[in-house]
């Protein structure tokens, strides 16, 4: 049992992050950017040790996204609101004008990560990794814009995630994916919730 902790010990820490981190984000808690930095930096190394090389270049995008993420939701785009939660930017609706150019990009960027996977790394798991990655492109931007359909995407990209950590004997960040799917669905009745009380 030692040794299995032993060994699994960056698991078992960047999991107890990610678990605070999904409920600060449930909560719509500014203070999940500062949890998410130091789950990401963390994430990098056990990333490149279990060979999921497009998750753990994600990481180093995800880092610079806490910096944006946390100065965004300090900037209010209109007055302050109460279904702002923990910072001064109200949670909206992801504008429809995007959703094609997004699906677009997301599209091109699973293809180019794909390609690169399979030509220039060892990788077991290209088409998974690259999907993941490219999705969470658009997740971690959506975030940051505090927009409500954010969940929709992290529901997608856990649901793949969570098979593919177990496949690749991350056992413990498996299962807490597997338990982000069942936050997600109440983080989006949350913040729809809160977005509502915000308009009354």
């Amino acid at each position: 049992m030692t040794a299995f902790l032993v060994s699994h010990w960056l698991d078992i820490l960047t999991t107890v992050l990610g678990l605070a981190y999904i409920l600060l984000e449930y909560r719509a808690s500014i203070w999940m950017w500062a949890v998410g930095f130091a789950m990401q930096s963390l994430g990098i190394v056990l990333y490149y040790q279990k060979g999921l090389y497009a998750d753990c270049a994600m990481e180093f995008y995800y880092l610079s996204m806490t910096v944006y993420g946390w100065w965004r939701w300090l900037r209010p785009a209109q007055a302050p609101s109460p279904g702002g939660g923990g910072g001064e930017r109200p949670i909206s609706h992801f504008p429809r004008r995007l959703v094609v150019p997004w699906v677009l990009l997301i599209a091109l960027l699973w293809g180019a990560i794909y390609g690169l996977l399979r030509a220039f790394t060892n990788s077991t798991v290209p088409l998974a990794d690259s999907f993941t990655t490219a999705l969470s492109v658009v997740g971690i931007w959506a975030l940051a814009h505090k927009y409500l359909e954010q969940w929709f995407i992290w529901i997608a990209v856990d649901v793949v995630t969570c098979v593919l950590y177990f496949y690749k004997d991350i056992p413990f960040k498996a299962s807490l994916y597997g338990l982000y799917v069942v936050i997600a669905v109440l983080g989006y009745r949350q913040w729809r919730r809160m977005m509502k009380g915000a308009k009354c």
